[in-house]
């Protein structure tokens, strides 16, 4: 695991952004992986500058998210579909037809699972994933359990993930309960994974998924399986990480 250690948000997103169009530019039909949340929404300003400025194109990238909440429809203020059309999507040259997110209407979930899954397959899966992480440790939304859940499946969405996301909306009341999620096996086989956090209410959940032990109940855990992932964090989120001496800042 590589680690880039920023002093704050704004450098975190800076180097993110670096690491994404390095990668569009090196292979500009590739596959992103994509997230969501505050976490990337720096990350994904940057990009729209350096794309509107015609630093590199999105016109031959393949992109596919991590998840979205059942039951919103594409054109909810608060569906991730929503939210990748305003902090990506409508601003940069990628084209439509090669943007997907989970269907959050889907009439049977069980199916949309698996054509989910199928079409991350035959894509060949991401040659970089985008990831955020959960103060309890979840990648996508697969939360923390028993066992590590390989396929796109529908995840009963923990209380303090509701909670964390009430901020979003009108009322607690409104979060939807449950959401679609990239399994760990898709996000597992992605050429590379980009794992970014801020702040420190994430530096208990790092310091656990780089440092503690493999296990469901820390779901970023077991990126210490994989063979090419890259930690981008600002000083906060990484606290604990300098303190037992795992990386340095600056």
């Amino acid at each position: 695991m590589r680690i880039y250690c920023e002093k704050d948000y704004d450098a975190m997103s800076r180097r993110a952004a670096n690491l994404i169009s390095a990668e569009v530019i090196r292979r500009p039909d590739c596959v992103l992986g994509l997230a969501t949340g505050s976490t990337p929404e720096g990350t994904y300003k940057q990009l729209v500058a350096w794309n509107q400025r015609g630093d590199f194109s999105f016109k031959e990238v393949r992109s596919v998210n991590l998840d979205e909440y059942r039951g919103l429809a594409p054109d909810h203020d608060q569906s991730y579909r929503y939210f990748m059309q305003k902090h990506l999507f409508d601003h940069v040259d990628i084209r439509p037809e090669n943007t997907w997110v989970p269907d959050g209407l889907a009439e049977d979930p069980a199916a949309e699972c698996a054509r989910y899954d199928e079409l991350i397959r035959s894509l060949g899966y991401a040659d970089l994933q985008l990831l955020g992480v959960g103060r309890n440790g979840h990648i996508g939304f697969n939360e923390p359990d028993e066992d590590f859940m390989k396929p796109t499946h529908v995840v009963d969405l923990a209380e303090n993930t509701i909670d964390a996301n009430a901020r979003f909306f009108a009322s607690r009341d409104e979060v939807p309960k449950q959401a679609f999620t990239m399994g760990i096996g898709c996000i597992m086989a992605a050429r590379r994974v980009l794992l970014l956090a801020s702040g420190t209410n994430k530096a208990d959940a790092i310091y656990n998924a780089v440092c503690g032990p493999i296990t469901p109940r820390c779901p970023g855990s077991i990126l210490q399986l994989h063979n090419d992932v890259v930690l981008v964090g600002d000083e906060a989120a990484l606290s604990k990480l300098i303190e037992a001496g795992v990386c340095v800042c600056g």
